[in-house]
């Protein structure tokens, strides 16, 4: 197993937590510009509009930065899964599935480059779930949705139905992202929301999932 990059130290007033995350943005626009190889702590330092010991205090190397940006973005889905679960009007657990997916797809949609980079060559420095703590609170979350609308979901384990559909929303939107397919982004958006609901309730729309599948 890798070992993740851990930072120095966490910053704790607020000055200090807005110079780290002035720090991570400029490192997530070099990356996604020039890519791991093209950066350097100087470049960030530059970009930033802090010293170079700024970034040293909080940040040993690069790939301490690459691990820290992980974990900003496991932070933005939690907060984004939070937000969208918490919004009052959604009456049908399709809603709240669809908004879920929604705001997934246009938070990864944001910083496209970096998400790929971060994917396709770092995802070793993605802590695991089961040690992450923003990954725990995202898990318990969706699992506290799939409780409140136990009478439609169909599998019995709800921890593991959680895990599917985590994993599910996961590998569809940043396939989406990362190596895009020539469809419309809304249908994509349909066909994820169709996918989780057809596992969660056995239906798509009205119908039932046997039905769909010997359509033509």
């Amino acid at each position: 197993m890798t070992d993740i990059p851990k930072p120095r130290k966490a910053p704790r007033q607020q000055r200090s937590q807005q110079t780290v995350e002035i720090i991570l943005q400029a490192t997530a626009r070099i990356f996604a510009e020039k890519g791991y190889a093209g950066t350097n702590t100087n470049l960030v330092a530059e970009h930033a509009g802090v010293s170079v010991g700024s970034i040293y205090q909080y940040f040993p190397n690069k790939d301490a930065l690459v691990a820290a940006l992980h974990d900003r973005h496991a932070a933005q889905m939690y907060q984004v899964i939070d937000v969208v679960l918490s919004a009052t009007g959604k009456t049908t657990l399709q809603e709240h599935v669809a908004g879920m997916v929604r705001a997934m797809l246009a938070a990864h949609l944001i910083e496209p480059a970096l998400h790929r980079m971060l994917e396709r060559e770092f995802p070793f420095f993605d802590e695991p779930a089961t040690e992450s703590k923003t990954d725990q609170s995202i898990f318990m979350r969706v699992r506290r949705l799939l409780s409140d609308w136990r009478e439609q979901v169909v599998p019995d384990n709800l921890d593991l139905a959680t895990w599917v559909v985590l994993r599910m929303l996961e590998s569809m939107v940043h396939a989406a992202v990362i190596d895009p397919p020539d469809f419309p982004m809304d249908a994509i958006e349909r066909a994820i929301v169709d996918a989780v609901m057809g596992y969660l309730t056995g239906r798509v729309g009205n119908a039932p999932v046997h039905v769909l599948k010997g359509s033509g």
